[in-house]
């Protein structure tokens, strides 16, 4: 397929506001997750991947805003997809023929519970919560950036930042947009955490993906987005990319509402077809950044799904939700750009947490040196429903 280069990325979760905080953490080894801060939870037993800035703090950063009813999600969004419009030469001019795809699950539950909590009736607390679905968040987060070309909104659980990506090399691919800014956000919400530890699947401590006594999950919050551009437009506009967006592919196995096949089916389809549109074999990758939730469940379905398309030449894999906690619909994104980092600074994220092997699974990443050059990886998201996507991110002069 004809080229489809980033050109450029911005970045917001637990371990940092911004690509050169985030890129420090993570090759300190520096986790996000911590004791809840900002969230108004009882369960405070359960650490979290918070960004450290409460809503004011992050007004005050993106200027002055006198919207009493934005959401925490449209902050976060919005910090991100600042830095991907300044990485990539975006302005207010440009901005109009680029095509926004954001994803989110949760969208502005957030500002409902508030709501919720302080006024018991009436039209106002009415017409207030009918704002908040996920496109609603979709446009507060573009609202000060321009006008864009269009907006849509993608919501398939944990894969949807990914899928978001995937939407927009389609795009590109079909004709249809030049350039798409695609990605996604999540803040953390009561109804979320609620519902992930109704499900009891949460981890009381620091998750440890890929661990034999891995007991669960984090849940974090965060932002990231791509500005994907086809080759001859970045060549008009003069920018140089990040990196190719090679290879991608989603599929859904259909297993069970939450649970991941026990052979990772779905898993294993979007890998083989993200390493067929890239035409390139297992053996071309050199890094995967596995969703790897910490949860018994999902780390032994990815493993298996790993085993069937590398075979006995597994390449370095890490998940890095042991710094970030499972940041939902926007963790895609966020990975990619952990991607994007690895590529051009080559380095190998970590597998924070990691003591034992896990029966009959993968040895995860605890050496950040790389044995050979990074010039392809990959990034797995996948989510509820058996949704599963594949990114593939290569070097740009491969």
């Amino acid at each position: 397929m004809e080229p489809i280069f980033v050109t450029g990325a911005g970045v917001v979760s637990a371990i940092g506001v911004g690509k050169e905080e985030t890129l420090r953490s993570l090759r300190s080894g520096i986790t996000g997750i911590r004791e809840m801060q900002f969230l108004p939870s009882c369960h405070r037993d359960l650490p979290v991947g918070e960004i450290r800035l409460s809503n004011e703090e992050m007004k005050v950063m993106l200027g002055p805003e006198d919207d009493p009813l934005l959401t925490r999600n449209a902050l976060i969004g919005r910090l991100a997809l600042r830095e991907a419009l300044q990485d990539a030469c975006l302005d207010a001019k440009t901005i109009e023929m680029a095509h926004l795809v954001s994803a989110t699950t949760v969208g502005g539950m957030d500002r409902r519970e508030v709501l919720h909590a302080g006024e018991k009736d009436g039209d106002s607390l009415r017409a207030a919560i009918a704002t908040y679905n996920c496109a609603d968040c979709t446009e507060m987060i573009a609202e000060p950036f321009g006008h864009f070309a269009s907006l849509s909104t993608v919501s398939t659980a944990c894969s949807s930042a990914t899928n978001a990506i995937i939407t927009g090399a389609n795009m590109l691919r079909c004709g249809m947009a030049d350039i798409v800014v695609a990605g996604g956000a999540e803040c953390l919400t009561m109804f979320h955490l609620n519902g992930f530890n109704t499900l009891m699947i949460l981890d009381s401590h620091q998750c440890k993906p890929f661990d034999k006594e891995r007991a669960g999950l984090n849940l974090g919050e965060g932002a990231a987005y791509l500005v994907l551009e086809t080759a001859a437009s970045a060549s008009k506009r003069g920018v140089k990319p990040l990196c190719r967006l090679s290879g991608f592919g989603n599929a859904c196995d259909a297993y069970h509402q939450t649970a991941s096949s026990p052979e990772g089916e779905g898993a294993v389809l979007a890998m083989r077809q993200a390493l067929n549109r890239a035409n390139l074999k297992p053996g071309d990758i050199q890094y995967v950044n596995a969703h790897g939730t910490g949860t018994p469940n999902n780390d032994e379905s990815e493993s298996h799904a790993i085993m069937r398309v590398f075979g006995e030449d597994i390449p370095p894999v890490s998940s890095t939700k042991s710094f970030t906690g499972h940041t939902t619909s926007a963790s895609g994104s966020i990975e990619a750009v952990f991607c994007i980092m690895a590529l051009e600074q080559q380095f190998l994220p970590v597998n924070l947490n990691w003591h034992q092997p896990m029966d009959n699974g993968i040895i995860p990443v605890t050496n950040p040196h790389p044995q050979t050059e990074l010039r392809h990886v990959m990034s797995n998201a996948f989510g509820f429903g058996g949704n599963d996507s594949s990114l593939i991110l290569s070097k740009v002069d491969v």
